[in-house]
């Protein structure tokens, strides 16, 4: 009621289209402008904001907030600033995620929230002082709304009017009788002024709605125009094909991407299986191609059958690292001695997405490329896969054990590993924590446990073991570091080159276990990286590596990681300069053992099967077939991509990749239609049934 004894204000005496748009408008400004700063601190390759992509970022946060416009002016503004926290939050987790992953969060990662708070310090060393700018808005809000609020009450002081003139007439008015009086004392009837009332009422009502309808209308028209321009031209294809998330968002802009995720997301879980039986038909050609290629008889085939097999995934491991030295010191002097007696693949690559450590694992044992959003173990763990616990159980009698010193709901491995045929997975609560280093247990201490427990198992085994110690940040105790990292001291890349060598000292002692146990004669170890450090800053790799790096050099440093293959009798040991990728581990390794895979769902090549050009497919998109090195653009436009001689490392005419590009693409795509429509075990119901 305090509203009917106040004059009008000086705010009062604003223009209505002012007050009513002034702060929509400062929103969608401030919003933008965040969305430019997010943008400019991504420094993607090809990726700029033009004017277009302003258009679409403005079109996006109509299309979010177009409903405040129906709201009366103290809700829209409390709507707004709820959108502006909201949005501001998931803007600066987009940030923070891709600094380590390189890539935005998906409705998956989300479903993984859980996992976050195990990140701990990973997440703390990618926060930047500078970030506080995307608060910017809110730390003036904080200092200015008060100081407002302060001068507003003394600029309507003298307005404010102590008592309405009917209480000291009566007591009781009827309700007849009351007059609303304005400011220069002059009384009109209730009638009138509910007449007026309620007149301005529906106006002001229509307004709200015609508002808010045609911002929405404008906003779809903004967002969708370029979009459909984009899709219509260079980016065709860009919603049926598998591109990258850098991809999308250049098309859609970061809201737009969170759009399409969040649609992807629910046709994946609620449309059911949309693809033809036609096209089913050429999936199955496509494997059954694959398998006979695969299914070479030649010497190596069976000639380690009935040997046990350890597998060592090792966090972090990149292939950069073997054979080098800094101040006079091997990194990683172990391994260096274990690529003498083995055999060492130095052209392998990680083919992993957001899943990262559990794409890898699934990658290595299943033969299948991990999916572009979140990851295959979080999402699809009870489908059915041709995996490698799985086939040696099923053919050759092994007995398969998982072993990681962590907690067993992580990527859901618990459960994924029932679903891969695992007879047992010995997770944290399994172990000592007698080395607590790190995430939590030390490697050595881990290796030490995991293989007394597999030495009491029935042979012949499979022992999967996922090292955790040279987890990002790599921050080791000073008591742990033996390595003298010279300039680097400090620095997280000197932090990673220390926790690397610790690592090597631990895989040293763990050969040093087999020998002693009786296993190093009668057990293929494997050992290779599960994907990049997260540490992408060239002038490292440079200062390190004593040389320039071109883009090639850096695409191959950030996706290379070792494989070391140690046969019982130390045969065909050698360095295997051949392209090879994580997808071909599980399919050459059953070669050893004498199990064909060529019935088997496997996209993955036969590393023993005598071809040197294999097509080697990263989750990107990039590929190398042993000729050619294709780095996709970000813009997801194949012309802007960059094709590459192996042999020179100069770059050729970008049709030389075409086809390799069009295979990729192809093979991504049915690996992630096989994956999210659960089709193998479609395909085998279908081979059952007469």
């Amino acid at each position: 009621m305090n509203a009917l004894f106040i004059k009008d204000s000086p705010a009062d005496k604003l223009p209505p289209l002012i007050r009513k748009y002034g702060v929509y408008l400062l929103f969608l400004i401030v919003m933008v402008l965040k969305l430019w700063y997010l943008h400019a601190h991504l420094h993607a390759r090809y990726i700029d904001m033009n004017k277009t992509d302003f258009v679409i970022a403005i079109g996006s946060l109509m299309l979010v907030s177009f409903w405040t416009l129906w709201l009366s002016v103290r809700a829209e503004i409390i709507a707004l600033l709820i959108l502006d926290l909201l949005l501001t939050a998931l803007l600066y987790s987009d940030l923070v995620y891709y600094r380590y992953f390189q890539d935005f969060i998906t409705v998956p990662v989300l479903l993984q929230a859980g996992q976050v708070g195990e990140l701990g310090d990973s997440i703390k060393s990618l926060l930047h002082g500078s970030d506080l700018r995307f608060a910017a808005d809110w730390i003036v809000l904080i200092v200015v709304f008060p100081i407002y609020k302060i001068l507003r009450r003394r600029r309507l002081a003298p307005y404010r009017v102590q008592a309405a003139p009917w209480k000291t007439a009566s007591p009781s008015p009827s309700l007849s009788s009351v007059r609303s009086y304005s400011a220069n004392g002059s009384a009109s009837s209730n009638r009138g002024d509910r007449k007026g009332l309620k007149g301005k009422g529906s106006k002001e009502t229509l307004l709200r709605l015609s508002s808010g309808l045609a911002a929405f209308v404008l906003g779809l028209a903004l967002t969708l125009g370029p979009i459909k321009s984009y899709t219509s031209t260079w980016a065709a294809g860009l919603f049926t094909g598998n591109y990258w998330s850098m991809s999308l968002y250049n098309v859609t802009g970061l809201l737009g991407f969170h759009f399409y995720d969040i649609y992807r997301f629910a046709k994946d879980h609620i449309g059911g299986d949309p693809l033809t039986a036609q096209e089913k038909e050429e999936m199955k050609q496509w494997f059954a191609a694959a398998g006979q290629s695969r299914d070479v008889r030649n010497a190596t085939f069976g000639a380690y059958k009935g040997n046990n097999v350890i597998v060592i995934q090792t966090e972090a491991l990149m292939n950069f690292m073997i054979g080098q030295q800094i101040g006079g010191q091997e990194v990683t002097p172990n391994l260096n001695k274990l690529q003498q007696t083995s055999l060492y693949f130095s052209n392998y690559y990680h083919q992993t997405g957001q899943g990262r450590t559990s794409d890898a694992d699934f990658a290595s044992n299943g033969s299948l490329h991990p999916l572009p959003s979140g990851s295959v173990a979080t999402r699809f763990a009870d489908h059915k896969f041709d995996v490698m616990p799985q086939i040696l159980k099923e053919e050759d009698g092994y007995h398969a054990f998982a072993f990681h010193a962590y907690d067993s709901s992580f990527w859901n491995r618990l459960t994924m590993y029932n679903s891969m045929g695992y007879d047992r997975f010995f997770s944290k609560k399994d172990y000592q924590m007698d080395e607590p280093l790190g995430w939590s247990l030390g490697d050595k201490s881990f290796f030490k446990q995991s293989l007394g427990m597999l030495a009491e198992e029935q042979q012949p085994f499979y022992g999967f073991m996922i090292t955790l110690t040279s987890h990002h940040p790599y921050t080791l105790p000073e008591k742990v570091q033996t390595l003298d990292v010279g300039t680097f001291k400090g620095t997280i890349f000197g932090d990673y080159l220390e926790a690397v060598h610790y690592v090597d000292e631990a895989i040293g002692e763990l050969i040093d276990q087999m020998k002693a146990e009786g296993l190093w004669d009668n057990t293929i170890l494997c050992i290779y990286g599960d994907h990049d450090n997260s540490v992408p800053d060239q002038a490292d790799y440079e200062k390190f590596l004593g040389r320039s790096l071109s883009e090639l050099d850096m695409h191959k440093i950030m996706n290379q990681v070792p494989l070391f293959i140690h046969l019982p009798d130390d045969k065909l040991a050698g360095t295997y300069t051949e392209a090879e990728g994580q997808l071909d581990l599980a399919p050459s390794l059953l070669h050893l053992l004498g199990v064909s895979t060529a019935d088997k769902y496997m996209m993955g090549n036969n590393m023993f099967d005598g071809n040197p050009n294999h097509l080697v497919v990263l989750r990107t998109g990039a590929f190398t077939d042993g000729r050619v090195h294709y780095i996709p653009s970000p813009d997801g436009l194949f012309e802007n991509g960059s094709c590459y001689s192996e042999e020179s490392g100069e770059k050729v005419n970008i049709e030389s990749c075409r086809a390799g590009s069009q295979e990729a693409q192809k093979r991504l795509q049915i690996s992630d239609e096989v994956i999210t429509y659960d089709l193998i075990r479609q395909f085998e119901q279908e081979k059952s049934t007469p």
